[in-house]
């Protein structure tokens, strides 16, 4: 199994951004794939992960809970949350150290491959949500399904994700590591069906 890098996980960063910077105004409070969150939701849960991850992985001050992080400029606010995230992955040494946090001990590289699939997950619920395209990386969402797959054989999914959904082995990378997390994946429309 291939570990992502600090440069992959900016790819994906990088394509989470513009898929939020598309948000129009009128679709932060449309439901998400991810039930328990509208468009909004998901977007402070991306952000607060961030700074969550930015402060376990660096050691700084965990962010205040409850708190709104988006304020009234939520493409900004994941802007800077994820230049944080990348900033405390990219501090040597850090991908090889053990980092302990109420989720356990695991080393950097594990957490920066936790918080890749959790962040093309949300992508995902977006690029749904919204309808515009996700521009995710199908590589990295190839890469975090076959991690997701051994990670969570040994690990509840109470809290963190419902039971894997059927999706057919010929569907989208995307779309295959979605269903994995437990999100229901709409059939594919055979595009002569659509003409």
């Amino acid at each position: 199994m291939t570990t992502p890098s600090v440069e992959d996980l900016a790819r994906a960063t990088a394509a989470v951004a513009d898929l939020i910077a598309s948000i129009r105004p009128e679709q932060w409070k449309e439901p998400t794939p991810c039930t328990q969150w509208d468009v909004r939701g998901v977007v402070t849960h991306l952000v607060g992960m961030d700074l969550v991850f930015a402060a376990m992985i660096g050691g700084g001050p965990m962010p205040e809970r409850g708190a709104d992080p988006l304020g009234d400029d939520p493409a900004g606010a994941y802007r800077s949350s994820s230049a944080a995230l990348l900033a405390a992955f990219s501090a040597p040494g850090v991908l090889e150290q053990n980092h302990r946090s109420p989720m356990g001990s695991a080393t950097g590289a594990e957490r920066l491959q936790i918080r890749l699939y959790d962040l093309l997950a949300h992508g995902w619920d977006l690029a749904r949500a919204t309808g515009i395209p996700a521009g995710l990386p199908s590589d990295l969402a190839e890469r975090s399904l076959e991690f997701a797959r051994v990670q969570l054989a040994t690990q509840s999914r109470t809290g963190r994700f419902a039971d894997p959904q059927p999706v057919g082995d010929d569907a989208p990378a995307l779309d295959r590591l979605a269903a994995h997390l437990g999100r229901t994946v709409p059939p594919r429309q055979d595009p002569e069906e659509t003409a």
